[in-house]
């Protein structure tokens, strides 16, 4: 069983155009990023409310949902992942409206490789301490030393976790309001597992290490963070 790499970072690139979508794949591949691409509009909605990334790269001029109206319905489902939007609209007002509907970044078309990157490095450098340390009720779930540290004012010991413990607590901790099916969790977390029951057997890790009510049964759906 493969363990998920915890240091990768995930791109959403949402671009109707394929030549630059294989063009930004094969580049951002090589700089170490794992990319998932959506062709239009409603594709990307539902690959950023189903899974996590660390970055979205969106377009502005998609099919079935514009890039504008995309990045509000992710907002207001409470997802606050950076988003750095690519278009070739680069006015002023065009400006305003992306960064005005929850964007951290605006980049126009045609633009520079180099500044890309170093837009893309600035943006996580930005994100990167709320990105390594999850909340988890009071506490906080640290994803460099996989641990989850006692909340401000306890004398209470940080609970060491595995690398599958960890994954799975920051899955569920990412999207705190999002309730993940089993087998949403066990393509996430557990790739190379063929049983949903290695998810109940990690949830049952967890609440032993961290008390029942960190992680919540849905009944008939999933699971989703508990309110230890």
């Amino acid at each position: 069983m493969s363990v998920p790499d915890l240091d990768a970072v995930r791109v959403l690139l949402v671009e109707d155009d394929p030549e630059l979508v294989r063009m930004l794949t094969g580049l951002l591949s090589d700089e170490g990023y794992l990319v998932e691409s959506a062709s239009d509009g409603q594709r990307g909605l539902h690959l950023g409310l189903v899974h996590s990334y660390d970055i979205v790269l969106l377009d502005r001029g998609l099919p079935a949902v514009d890039g504008v109206d995309l990045l509000g319905r992710l907002r207001s489902r409470g997802v606050t992942t950076p988003v750095l939007i690519l278009s070739a609209r680069g006015s002023p007002a065009d400006r305003v409206e992306g960064l005005d509907a929850g964007a951290e970044d605006y980049l126009v078309k045609p633009f520079d490789i180099d500044e890309l990157l170093a837009r893309l490095r600035a943006l996580r450098r930005r994100h990167l301490d709320t990105a390594r340390s999850l909340p988890v009720g009071a506490r906080r779930l640290d994803l460099d030393s996989r641990q989850v540290l006692p909340a401000s004012g306890t004398s209470a010991d940080p609970v060491r976790l595995s690398e599958r413990e960890c994954a799975l607590l920051a899955t569920l901790a990412g999207r705190p309001s999002r309730v993940f099916s089993r087998a949403e969790l066990l393509a996430q977390v557990f790739p190379d597992a063929e049983s949903e029951v290695v998810v109940d057997t990690y949830v049952h890790y967890l609440r032993r290490k961290l008390g029942r009510d960190t992680v919540a049964t849905v009944r008939g759906r999933g699971y989703q963070l508990g309110r230890p």
